[in-house]
């Protein structure tokens, strides 16, 4: 996933990376059949689409942290 792409995503909702990460596991799983079947010429696609799940899956991870930073409540430790 190139630089542009990536902060193309960092802007979206976490809708929208949920939807991408779904359709890029569909994909996914279309690869391993194919491998499975012996269609696959390029192996070095499924680890680049497996990364790019991570990479997404990370940045809902980001947005979660985010929002809880700043809408969350903190405790302080005192009771």
């Amino acid at each position: 996933m190139k630089k542009e792409e990536l902060n193309k995503w960092r802007e979206s909702t976490a809708d929208e990376i949920n939807a991408k990460i779904s359709e890029t596991e569909n994909q996914l799983y279309k690869l391993k059949h194919q491998l499975h079947t012996g269609q696959l010429k390029n192996f070095s696609v499924i680890k680049k689409k497996r990364r790019e799940i991570s990479i997404l899956k990370t940045l809902i991870g980001e947005k979660n942290a985010r929002s809880t930073e700043k809408g969350g409540s903190k405790k302080s430790g005192k009771d």
